[in-house]
């Protein structure tokens, strides 16, 4: 149920269900095409609870979600209309750039398809521990069903790619697992076996014969060409036969163009691409692989590092290894590290259950909470977690060290990193590298990457507000009678983190919500527990009457304003039942957030006694050095 609620106010907010192109999801977040971006209510979403951020980038629309994203999105699905290609019924075209498109294409085709490939790829990594300690022997019984298990997904590769791809570009996906059972049917390649000269014909049309098993692009590009013909011919037939006679036509000219074609030119520069990655690495692997550890949790913000993982997959179907995957252990693990010294340096409950949640997280290749709750909004922790993971990728690259399959980067890689013969120098080098990043970000970030003068998860400071010089300060007057703590007491980690900004937080006394100060209601939500507030100096203020509210629906709740009108400090905004609201077992602990803190040198609460008044002054706003 707490998931379909989000699942509501996730598509309220990005403009409604007719707003939506299309979704995908992948580890951590939703990824949505919209119609119009201006639609989506970033700011909102980023408060709703269970939403960890917003970020805009690739031409997508990425809500983070977390652990639960793809409950979300099973919800999502469900209560939206879009149909089996992911396409709503009401879909206009939209613009957008080369490498939005890019990341939106390669996205699409490899995300759904990655639990069953990072499943094979950690039970390849296992199959390799258990030759190495003599449990299971080459060519027996059962190794042949183990094998046959993890190297199923990646042998029919183009099966699995075929389907989500077409689906993508709008075609039958059905079509497309033809199209790719056609690439690596036991006939075709039958033909290749004891064969002297890899060359046949079909119709007196010269065909190259290919190894297609495990491949990439060649069946990504076939898909695209199947759902040019699908399109056409759909336009010209008549509607009694062409739900069949399209994909037969189609299919009759897409397959033999490939073996023909389509394989052979993408199969080459397929090699030139993974020879030209190899020799930029091989320029200097210590440098260039400081450069992807160091880069890669960035990369991961903007939701941009999908588009390594063709190249990637490509080089495992060419050379049967690949040297990026271990490069990326260094860079998970040392942002884990700086949020496990979060962790334990933080002294409020709420954020260090947010940093431990974090750091388990991180440690099954999941970065992202630890990113956005932690690390992100520290600041320090990020750029330590970034700097510490190029010194693990430098050690990585020094040794040249592979995987042998693919999967998402966890704990789970080092067993990918077995070779048959048994562990190596390569192994234990990215074990130390890997072991060194996350060390070097836990000790620095502990002891250099948290405020000394604040509490460790960078909340106002009360004690420093004895002193305080009112000069350049913007003051902000209490909303409402009740007792003050601070945000880090608030229990939840979304306001608690400070990563909506900072803030104090009101556990009222009287039902009533009053302006801080002279402004505006910047919005006003339709369940009335929550104000967005502008004063007229330039403040931007959330007061967010208790905590889960919202699942109230208004209940206990009255407005006396709307969003747009001008007020003057101690208008009453809104007015709550609080022993109601109790009752129905919510808080009213009230989050009264800086929402554009950036804007601000600093922020203190400078009500000393712990009972305040409406309207006595609460938090001083220090503006920024020009």
């Amino acid at each position: 149920m707490k998931n379909k609620q989000l699942a509501e106010s996730i598509i309220q907010h990005v403009g409604g269900k007719d707003n939506v192109i299309s979704l995908v999801h992948c580890a951590t977040r939703l990824r949505f095409v919209l119609k119009d971006d201006n639609k989506a209510d970033a700011e909102t979403l980023k408060k709703l609870a269970g939403v960890i951020t917003v970020v805009q980038s690739g031409g997508q629309f990425q809500v983070v979600i977390g652990n639960n994203v793809a409950d979300v999105y099973s919800d999502i699905m469900q209560l939206t209309n879009l149909n089996e290609n992911n396409q709503p019924a009401s879909q206009s075209g939209k613009k957008s750039g080369i490498f939005s498109k890019l990341i939106d294409l390669v996205s699409g085709i490899f995300i759904p398809a990655l639990a069953i490939l990072v499943a094979g790829g950690i039970l390849k990594g296992i199959i390799s521990l258990l030759q190495v300690i003599n449990v299971i022997i080459p060519e027996t019984p059962t190794y042949n069903f183990l094998f046959a298990i993890a190297d199923a997904p990646f042998y029919y590769l183009p099966i699995i790619l075929g389907f989500s791809a077409v689906k993508k570009f709008g075609g039958n996906p059905y079509v497309g697992m033809a199209i790719g059972g056609a690439l690596v049917h036991p006939n075709i390649v039958g033909m290749m076996r004891g064969a002297l000269e890899l060359q046949t014909e079909f119709f007196s049309i010269p065909i190259s014969l290919i190894p297609y098993a495990s491949s990439v692009f060649p069946i990504i590009l076939a898909s695209w060409v199947y759902s040019i013909f699908e399109r056409a011919f759909n336009k010209i037939l008549h509607d009694s036969f062409k739900k069949f006679i399209s994909p037969l036509l189609s299919i009759l000219i897409t397959v033999p163009l490939t073996f023909a074609v389509i394989g052979p030119v993408v199969s080459m520069l397929s090699d030139l691409i993974a020879s030209g990655i190899i020799f930029i690495y091989q320029l200097n692997p210590v440098i260039a692989s400081m450069i992807l550890a160091a880069s890669w949790q960035i990369m991961v913000i903007f939701g941009v590092h999908w588009g390594l993982v063709p190249f990637s997959m490509n080089n495992l179907a060419l050379y049967h290894e690949d040297f990026m995957l271990p490069i990326l252990l260094p860079a998970v693990f040392a942002q884990t590290g700086a949020a496990l010294a979060v962790m334990l340096r933080s002294k409020d409950k709420q954020f260090k259950a947010l940093a431990s949640s974090s750091v388990l997280s991180g440690i099954f290749g999941v970065t992202e909470p630890a990113i956005y709750g932690v690390n992100l909004p520290l600041k320090k922790p990020f750029v330590i977690g970034c700097l510490s993971a190029a010194i693990g990728g430098a050690i990585v690259g020094y040794h040249h060290t592979v995987t042998y399959s693919f999967g998402m980067v966890s704990i789970f890689s080092f067993l990918q990193l077995i070779p048959i013969e048994g562990v190596d120098a390569r192994f234990y080098a990215v074990v130390i590298a890997t072991i060194i990043s996350f060390t070097i970000a836990t000790i620095v970030t502990y002891f250099f990457g948290i405020y000394k003068d604040k509490s460790q998860t960078n909340e106002i400071d009360n004690s420093s507000s004895n002193n305080i010089d009112t000069e350049n300060k913007t003051t902000i007057y209490s909303p409402m009678s009740g007792k003050v703590n601070p945000l880090s007491e608030v229990k939840d980690p979304t306001f608690a983190s400070e990563l909506m900004g900072k803030g104090i937080a009101i556990i009222p006394t009287v039902g009533q919500a009053v302006a801080p100060d002279d402004g505006e209601v910047v919005s006003l939500f339709r369940t009335k527990h929550a104000i967005g507030f502008q004063t007229e100096s330039g403040a931007e203020i959330l007061i967010h009457i208790g905590i889960d509210t919202v699942k109230l629906d208004g209940q206990h709740f009255e407005a006396h304003v709307e969003a747009g009108s001008k007020v003057k400090k101690g208008d009453l905004l809104v007015s709550f039942d609080i022993e109601a609201i109790k009752q129905a077992g919510f808080e009213v602990t009230t989050p009264i957030i800086i929402t554009n803190s950036d804007s601000y040198q600093d922020i203190q609460c400078i009500f000393e006694q712990d009972n305040i008044q409406s309207g006595e002054a609460l938090l001083a706003l220090s503006q920024n050095k020009e």
